[in-house]
């Protein structure tokens, strides 16, 4: 009896034991497909970060991006630097001839502009805005967009005469911010009110600023003079430092304060508390401790009554149509039964083979099975009694009384 007595609950927590294998089981499924998703997420992620990244950025492969000049002036035996950051730059350029490549870099101050310039060598301004050719080309500025015809170098400048024609983008004025003129500005490639390609003296080098976002990025790089022009002005020194800043170099100490710093210290704790009590909240309502059981009822309510109860809402509500709606939808339940139609018939179906046994017009047994809408309790009594006669029609022919003899 013992052995009986101990096997006893064993044998009762097999049932539960594939059932809980099964959920375990299914947990584990999901977590690993969520970590499989994730890889592949951040795969891609990582893909498209490094493959097609901003405009003019020189490991970028993508249309806008100067992969390709950077592997051009890598071939011809230059050594080209990337740097994100601004003490890199500026340690790149310490104690070495070089030539500074610089987009747009409205993170950076002007004396912090201008004291990563006074470091280079040459210049090459590739994004080149108003406040940049201010700082380094005195007097420079933009002056609009050239047309979509090719120009000539025009100048005495060797490296734009070797370099030969191009399509130039924004062009640019040597005295657009000032009255005085600039003598020692070589100005290249003339179209509308102003020049493709400016250069100037920069201490015991030179400053060039011409248009790279239409010139110099990869799907433009190998039309007309576009790569010997880019060549002719990064290639002077053996060494080229590429400065290409990051979302967070910068050197700007008066920026709007953040969310974060406008609201008190205590609202972000008091976030994170309200967000651990919501999820706990969620488990604890939310937890099962187990299938769901059927329990008996302590009263038996007579289907009669429901029906009846039923009823007098509708009465009370004036609610014709659906009152309509449930006496046909029995009305279609039965027939359906009576007339050997399975459960997957529709109710025109169902109206026109109930037609067709009754012998009367398919338009009529469809306007009392479907379409007639009872306004009043009037047309409601007068609906019952059609779908009534309709049905005591179907039934006398598919079940004829047989006749007394």
């Amino acid at each position: 009896m013992s052995a009986v007595a101990e096997a006893a609950p064993d044998a009762a927590a097999t049932p539960d034991s594939p059932r809980r294998a099964r959920r375990v089981t299914t947990w584990i499924v999901i977590a690993v497909v969520l970590l499989i998703v994730g890889g592949i997420g951040a795969a891609i992620a990582a893909a498209g970060e490094w493959n097609e990244r901003d405009e003019l950025d020189p490991e970028s492969a993508g249309p806008s991006g100067t992969r390709a000049l950077v592997e051009v002036l890598r071939d011809r035996g230059l050594e080209v630097r990337v740097v994100r950051d601004r003490g890199d730059a500026a340690a790149a350029l310490t104690g070495q001839t070089a030539t500074l490549v610089l987009p747009d870099t409205p993170a950076l101050s002007d004396e912090g502009l201008q004291n990563l310039a006074d470091r280079a060598d040459d210049l090459v301004l590739i994004d080149p805005r108003s406040r940049s050719l201010d700082l380094l080309i005195p007097g420079a500025d933009t002056a609009g967009f050239a047309g979509l015809d090719r120009v000539d170098p025009d100048c005495d400048l060797p490296d734009a005469v070797r370099s030969g024609p191009v399509e130039p983008g924004v062009v640019l004025v040597p005295n657009g911010a000032e009255e005085t003129s600039a003598p020692d500005v070589s100005a290249c490639y003339p179209a509308g009110d102003g020049y493709g390609l400016l250069v100037a003296p920069h201490g015991d080098g030179r400053a060039a600023a011409v248009d790279g976002t239409v010139l110099f990025t990869n799907d433009a790089l190998a039309d007309d003079g576009n790569a010997a022009l880019a060549i002719n002005l990064m290639g002077r020194h053996p060494l080229v430092v590429w400065y290409q800043p990051g979302l967070g170099d910068t050197d700007l100490t008066d920026t709007d304060p953040s969310l974060g710093e406008l609201t008190p210290p205590w609202v972000s704790p008091v976030i994170v508390l309200l967000l651990v009590a919501g999820v706990a909240a969620g488990i604890w309502r939310g937890r099962r401790f187990g299938p769901l059981v059927a329990e008996r009822l302590p009263v038996t309510v007579r289907a009669s009554e429901t029906t009846e109860g039923r009823a007098r809402l509708y009465a009370q509500s004036r609610d014709a149509l659906h009152a309509a709606d449930q006496l046909r939808i029995g009305a279609l339940g039965r027939l359906g039964k009576v007339l050997g139609l399975g459960p997957s018939a529709s109710a025109p179906e169902i109206a026109d083979a109930a037609a067709a046994r009754a012998g009367i017009d398919s338009g009529a047994a469809r306007r009392i099975l479907i379409d007639d809408v009872p306004a009043t309790d009037a047309e409601l009594v007068a609906l019952s009694l059609q779908l009534r006669h309709l049905e005591d029609a179907v039934h006398a022919a598919v079940r004829p009384e047989r006749n007394p003899r």
